[in-house]
């Protein structure tokens, strides 16, 4: 589970670089609040959502990005979010993503 997230995360990071590389930065969402997910850039969006899609699968889940899944589960940490503005982000996640 955790090399998925990875390598998804290294390679989410690596287009974004290569697009953009002024833009490069650290997240670290531990500190993160709704509030501030739902202020930041869409590409920080995406690159966070495809990280915890990552982070949030069991170890032996096959290594596949269901694309609909990772739209549903942005809609619904956003509409999360958006009620709970205040709420630690990964926090927010648990709810949302929990199995």
């Amino acid at each position: 589970m955790k090399f998925v997230a990875w390598a998804t995360g290294a390679l989410v990071v690596g287009m974004l670089a290569a697009a953009n590389p002024a833009a490069a930065a650290t997240i670290d969402l531990s500190g993160w609040k709704c509030s501030k997910y739902q202020s930041a850039s869409k590409d920080d969006v995406n690159l966070i959502l495809a990280w915890l899609d990552g982070y949030y699968r069991e170890e032996d889940d096959p290594a596949v990005i269901d694309t609909e899944k990772l739209a549903a589960n942005g809609k619904k940490l956003g509409e999360y979010c958006s009620a709970h503005a205040d709420d630690n982000l990964i926090t927010a996640t648990d709810k949302v993503f929990s199995k």
